[in-house]
Order: C-alpha cells, then structure tokens, then sequence
C-alpha cells in the first residue's frame, strides 16, 4: 500500500522541512493539516504548489470534526504530529493557548486517530502508526555536571510550554497503553536551520545584527543548549517512523552542547565574514545582556546513544557547517523573511497576532 501520511503543523518550522524532505524522497503523498497561526507560513512550502503528492488543508486539531474528516477523506497510514505553540516566553505571557493546542489538541488528535485506526482492515491497522514529535524541555533543567537526558529521566517540566508538551507526551503513551494505538514518540534538542520563525535565538540574532539592531541575550549567556541541524532531525523521524518499536520513545540530540553566548558570537563572527559592516566594526559590538526570563532553564542535553544503538541514526551535519549554511540560508531568502514580518507587523497592529519579531531571545 503507498504511503499517505497526515502531517499536523506542516508550515511551520521543523513540520515544512520534513514536509519537503520526505516529498523530495517521494516516500509518502502528504497532506498538510495546518491552522496557519502566526508561526505558520504557507510560503515554507512554496516548492510544492504544484506537486499532486501534497495538499494544504486549514484546520484546527482541537476540532473533532474536522480531524474526523481528514482523516475519512485521506485514508492516511500514518500520523506525524508537529502542531503545537512552542514559545516559551509567550507560554508565559499567555499560557491558556498552549494547554488548547498542545494539550486539547493533542487528545483530539489521538482520539480521532484512534477511531479512525480502529476501523481498518488487520493489515492496514498493523501498519498504521502515530508519531508524535516532542522536545527535551519535558525533562527540566540539567547542571553542568549531570549526565545528559535519556529515555528513561522522569519528567520536570519548568515551564507553561514544556508542562503542556510533557501533558501531550502522557497522553499519547497513555493511548498506546491503554487502547493499543501504535505511537512513537520523539524528543528532540533545539532545531536550528532554514524556515526558522524570526523570534528564535539563532534567526533572531542573524537578523537583527543585519539591521544594526541591539543583539539581545539573556542573564549572562551562560545557558547551554544541545543544537540539532534541522534535516538531521527529519531524516531521525523517518527512521524512527521505519524502525522503531511502537510504545516506545527516542531522543533525538545534535551532540552540540553550547552556551548561548557561543551561538550568539559564532554568529556574528560568521557575519563578519560573510556581511562585514559599513562601519568596519564587529557585528559583536551589537550584543547587548538583557534581564533574565522567569524560570529559565540552565542546560539541556540528550544522550542519544539509544536511538544509535536500535535504529542506526547518529546527525550527519557538522554543527559548524550547519551554522554557516544556516546564515547563508537567511542571507540568500530576504524576501523570505521580510515577507513574514511585513504579515507580522501588519497582524499586530490590528490586534490579531502577538509582537515580538524580532526582539525576542527565545532558544527553541
């Protein structure tokens, strides 16, 4: 049977990138549910408008209905669930969002996968499977000496944001335990790469020093995150999605432990390179310590020694070159991004959408 596969939050960041890979593979016809919220952009996918292998359709997760109907008029052999708000700033600002779409959403979505995988045929039910796409966050907060997450670190979510991913990650185990469904879930390290929204660490610092805008970083720039180039992270989902045991989780790591500081100045000194300044200084001159956000995390890391082992996935991306790629990807796609701020910005003055591109320091 070929491959049909639902894909939840396709036009945003990580979900547009598996979304193209998975069409450049040709490995499975695809359709794209997506509510197109401020972090979606439709442009992401704009290589595909006329590729018959994909379709784009606007909806909400936490509507049954139109879960149920998806799913009855798509026919897919598997769910890969990447919805979910993922701002940690504004999961403080405005929680109740985040327990809607990554909470609310996420049982609908298992609910309605469950009713649909019940009624199929024996073998297109033993093939079906769930795939829900989570992050480190759920595990809390690692001192410099701690040995990196695994599979098996108990949950301490710090966080509005990474209690409602930790709620999902229970809810989608749960399913598979008590009802059977066949999920796998996985948990990733921070994402860094092409299609990034600009309110994240890395696109925020690239564009912001290309404006000669203040650069900002929070408390002392010490926090330290495990950094994940993006295709390496899809090309470990389709793996797991080929190999892994249903019921089970995998963690997803770039092996990358770096400070924020070091992201931020490996940056700049990129752009120093690449778009020296009109003034001849350093990009470096626009980082500017900004107070600290409540309950910040200090370290995450991810021991993916598990995922090596069973399924043979280790990143294929040397950080380094990824970060120079990175850069190149926001230098050479201007239209790109201002396109998304010029939507941003109008959305914002009529009340529609939350400020903070960019400006923001947000490490997802």
């Amino acid at each position: 049977m070929a491959e049909r596969w639902l894909v939840t939050g396709g036009c945003g960041f990580i979900g547009s990138n598996f979304v193209l890979s998975a069409r450049r593979q040709g490995i499975a016809a695809i359709l794209n549910l997506d509510l197109l919220t401020y972090a979606g952009n439709e442009d992401n996918l704009a290589l595909l408008s006329d590729d018959p292998g994909y379709c784009l359709l606007r909806g909400d997760i936490a509507d049954g209905k139109a879960v149920r109907k998806a799913l009855a008029d798509f026919s897919p052999t598997a769910i890969f669930h990447f919805a979910a708000e993922s701002h940690v700033d504004r999961s403080i600002e405005g929680p109740a969002v985040f327990l809607r779409t990554n909470v609310e959403g996420t049982f609908t979505l298992l609910e309605e996968a469950r009713r649909y995988w019940s009624a199929l045929p024996p073998a297109a039910r033993e093939g079906f499977r769930f795939l829900h796409v989570s992050t480190d966050e759920v595990f809390g907060s690692l001192s410099p000496s701690d040995p990196p997450f695994t599979e098996w670190t108990p949950y301490a979510p710090n966080s509005p944001y990474a209690a409602s991913k930790a709620a999902s990650d229970h809810f989608v185990r749960a399913w598979h335990h008590t009802f059977g469904l066949p999920v796998l879930t996985t948990n990733c390290s921070n994402n860094f790469g092409p299609f990034q929204f600009p309110e994240k660490l890395i696109p925020t610092v690239i564009l912001s020093a290309l404006k000669e805008k203040e650069v900002p970083l929070y408390g002392d720039g010490q926090n330290i995150r495990d950094w994940l180039y993006v295709e390496d992270h899809c090309s470990a989902i389709l793996r797991v999605w080929e190999k892994g045991r249903t019921g089970e989780t995998y963690n997803i790591g770039g092996g990358n432990e770096k400070t924020n500081r070091d992201i931020v100045e490996a940056i700049l000194s990129i752009l120093d390179a690449k778009r020296p300044r009109l003034s001849g200084a350093s990009y470096r001159e626009l980082i500017r310590f900004v107070p600290d956000r409540p309950g910040h995390d200090r370290r995450y890391a991810m021991d993916g020694s598990r995922i090596k082992k069973e399924l043979g996935w280790i990143p294929s991306r040397d950080f380094d070159t990824a970060l120079k790629d990175t850069v190149d990807w926001y230098l050479e796609n201007v239209s790109w991004w201002k396109a998304l701020e010029s939507r941003h910005e109008a959305g914002t003055r009529q009340g529609l959408l939350p400020g903070g591109i960019p400006g923001a320091v947000e490490q997802r």
